[in-house]
Order: structure tokens, then sequence, then C-alpha cells
């Protein structure tokens, strides 16, 4: 790089580092769906559903025999969850490829994430009419909640490139991820103590789905801080031959040639590879663990609610802490120890007993630990490894990797179950792809990945 463009670089960070507050909030604004609906309420609720479709009127604690007949293929109302998560993350893979190439021929991204969340926060609200047995709604609209909050997050992360240096990143990774755990937390303990005082609301499925309701409606509104603090951040400007194609023409050949160029970055190429696999883990771990709770543990909804709430605060200070400890250590080596111990912590939950509630809170205090940093870091770590001005092309990638080939995670998780009727051996299985992310991103290059990338090495990678 040379003196002038490090320059120009170095200005448009001191310009543009104004936004990075205001970037904060949307971890704040779409952690509440994230937390109370996605990983908390909407997998045994939706599993309720689909069991009441299949047998009506079953006794509680009784199994359910019956399959669901989805376009002619019968499937356990145990697994129809992990299903549709696997389904949305599929759909997904495909339409956020293409995101990315829009979102960098975008003058205004702030303005296109805040599109995005808008249509994922209805989406959310209205798994309020999810009731009865119609599981199909909250399929469909779980789906559509999903892909759109996948789309908002490729631009959302691809700012962060815009708005914090190589060495700032880390920091400012960490302090987005922990402000969502602090602002999913705080609507989940007045979710917990609307379901502690569900008859007041009407019983246990009203109080869920007010949350559900709440979880949306708190998405949208919050998006508005950093859509309107955002407002006038500039994205990448078009080559004028490129721009003459039109936004959908010129960004099918803008992806071919982002498919090209990732291909001669051979340690981004590796990351996205090793990420693949231990996010994989890391989301069916999240998106599951409410089930394993309920389904194969035997703790109350409630139980679970109180968990993910401890989660979340610990979380909060997990992902600080472990942005300070990248910052003496590096992301890198961070991460493969937070893999370590995402290991050590699947193995401790195979092993929880039924209704032990000391040993279910331990490990929880281990997932919040090392849950947030982890994430946070890889985001941090992949902007490093990405050409500039072409950021939120590759971080479509990124997001098609972490909200679309999980769907193997969950689809391992739930095939599983019905193979064994057990969520312990479907939780064990999941170590496969920490081991598998642990070994590949152990062989990542990063100083090299960066310059390969044309960018600035920071003090401590």
């Amino acid at each position: 790089m040379t003196t002038q463009s490090a320059t120009q670089v170095t200005e448009d960070y001191s310009a543009n580092a104004r936004f990075q507050r205001p970037w904060y909030w949307y971890d704040w604004a779409n952690s509440a769906f994230v937390t109370t609906t996605a990983t908390v309420l909407f997998g045994p609720y939706l599993t309720s559903i689909a069991t009441e479709a299949a047998c009506p009127g079953l006794a509680d604690g009784a199994d359910c025999t019956t399959d669901l007949n989805v376009l002619g293929v019968p499937i356990d109302p145990g697994s129809l969850h992990p299903y549709t998560v696997g389904l949305s993350t599929f759909v997904g893979a495909v339409l956020l490829i293409f995101v990315g190439a829009i979102a960098d021929r975008t003058k205004r991204p702030a303005r296109l994430m805040g599109l995005f969340a808008a249509i994922g926060a209805t989406a959310a609200s209205l798994m309020f009419f999810v009731k009865g047995t119609n599981w199909q709604l909250g399929v469909v609209l779980l789906m559509v909640a999903s892909i759109a909050l996948g789309a908002s997050l490729v631009v959302y992360d691809a700012i962060l490139v815009r708005i914090a240096t190589p060495d700032d990143r880390d920091k400012v990774s960490s302090r987005g991820w922990a402000l969502g755990y602090l602002g999913g937390g705080l609507l989940l303990a007045v979710n917990f103590l609307m379901l502690s005082n569900k008859d007041t609301f009407g019983g246990t499925g009203q109080a869920v789905r007010i949350s559900m309701l709440m979880a949306g409606l708190w998405w949208g509104l919050f998006t508005l801080i950093p859509v309107l603090g955002m407002w006038q951040l500039r994205g990448v400007e078009r080559p004028a031959v490129a721009a003459k194609a039109g936004v959908v023409g010129g960004s099918v050949r803008q992806l071919k040639d982002t498919f090209r160029h990732l291909l001669s970055l051979r340690q981004t190429l590796l990351f996205l590879v090793a990420y693949m696999f231990f996010n994989d883990g890391i989301q069916t771990v999240i998106g599951q663990s409410s089930l394993y709770g309920t389904a194969e543990l035997g703790f109350s909804e409630t139980t679970m609610l109180t968990l993910f709430l401890m989660v979340q605060f610990v979380a909060f200070g997990g992902a600080l802490l472990f942005g300070q400890v990248a910052g003496s250590l590096g992301a890198w080596r961070t991460v493969l120890g937070g893999i370590v111990l995402w290991l050590l912590v699947i193995v401790a939950a195979f092993f929880v007993p039924e209704k032990a509630v000391a040993a279910l809170f331990a490990l929880g205090v281990g997932i919040g630990l090392v849950m947030g940093g982890t994430q946070a870091l890889s985001r941090s770590m992949y902007s490093q490894l990405v050409p500039r001005d072409r950021e939120a092309e590759f971080f479509s990638l990124y997001q098609a990797l972490e909200r679309g080939t999980s769907w193997f995670g969950a689809v391992i998780f739930g095939v599983v179950h019905q193979l064994t009727d057990s969520y312990r051996p479907a939780i064990l299985a999941l170590m496969i792809f920490f081991v598998v992310g642990g070994i590949l991103l152990a062989k990542v290059d990063m100083r090299r990945g960066i310059l390969e990338a044309g960018n600035d090495v920071p003090a401590v990678v």
C-alpha cells in the first residue's frame, strides 16, 4: 500500500469514527429477536404447536407417535424446528450472496440495512398470530425473519470495516456484541417476569406470543437509532462501467468476480472454511439449547428463561473479556482457545443429569463466557482478510456461512434425535464441527492473509 493510499484510509477512518456509537445499537436491536424468540421461546413453542397438530389432545408428558405430513414427507414434531432452521439457513445462504453484491453498490448502506431489518421485525412481530395447530405459519415467519436478519447483518458487518481501524476492530466488534447481549438480556428479563406471572397474561401460550411480539417491536424500533445515526455514511462509489450494468446486472457480474477473487486469497478462503465448521457448531448449540433443556433435561420454560437470562449477562462480560485478551494475544489465538472451551461445554452438556439445576447453571456460565467472544472476534478477524471497497461482497459470504451452513448442524441434530429418540447423542454429535473447524483455523496464517487482501497488519494479530 502506498503512502498516499494509507493516508487516505486514515482520513476515512477519522471521518467515520463518529458512526461507531450508532453502529453498536444494531446489535442491541436485533439481539432481542435472536435471544427471546429464535433461541429461547420459538423452538419449544413451535414444537408444542406441531405436537398438538399431530397428536390432538395428547396428555402432558406423553410421547407423540404420529408424524406430521410435510409435502408428503413424514416429520417427527420434535424435529420440525431444527429442520425449519436448516431450511431457512440453506435458502438464506443462496440469497445472502446476492445481497452482498447489491449492498456494495448501494450509496447509503445504513438505509438498506434498515429495509432488511424492517422486513425481519415485521415477520417476528407477526409470530404473535402463531397459535392452535397453525405450525405452517410459524415455519414461514421463522424463515422470513431469519433470512431478513442475515441480509441486514451482511450490511451491518461490512460497515465495521469503514468505521474502525485494523487495530480497533477487535474492540469495536466486541463492544457491539456485548451491547447486544445486554439488550437481549434486558428484554428477556421482562419476558421472564411475564412467564412467571403467566396467568396475568392469559396463560403460558399467550405470554409466549406477547413476548415474541415484543421482541419483533424491539428489533424494529431500536433499529431506528443506527439507521438514523448512520444515515449519511456513504458506501462504495460504483465504477462508471459497472454502473451502466444496473444494480442487478452489475451485481451478478460483481458476484462472479468475487468468487474469482476469493480463490486467489488462500488464507481468506481457508478462514471461511474453518468458520463454516466451528460456527455451524456454535449456531446449532445456541439454536437448539432451549429444546435440549426442556425436552431432554426436563426443565420448565421458566427455568430455561432464567438460564438464558443469566447467560446473556455473563456473555456481556465474556465478549468484553475476550476483546481484552485479543488485545494481548491476538484474535486468532483467542478464538482457538474459545473453540477448545466449546468442546468442553458440549461434553459437559451431555453429562448434565435431568433436572439438575446447579449443573445446568454452571454449564450456562461456561456458555456465556465463550459465546460472545468467539463470535465477536471471528467477525473482526474476517474484516482484516477482506479487500477494501468489497466488504459487503465478502461479508455476504461470511453471513451465508454463519446463517446458511448451520442448516447442516441443525439437520444432523434433528436426524440423530429421530434415529435415537434422544437429544443427548444429538448434542454430542456437534463436537465434530468444532474439531474440524479448530484444526483448519490453526492452519490460517493471519498476517499473510491480511497482506494478500491488501490491508494494513494490526500491531497484534
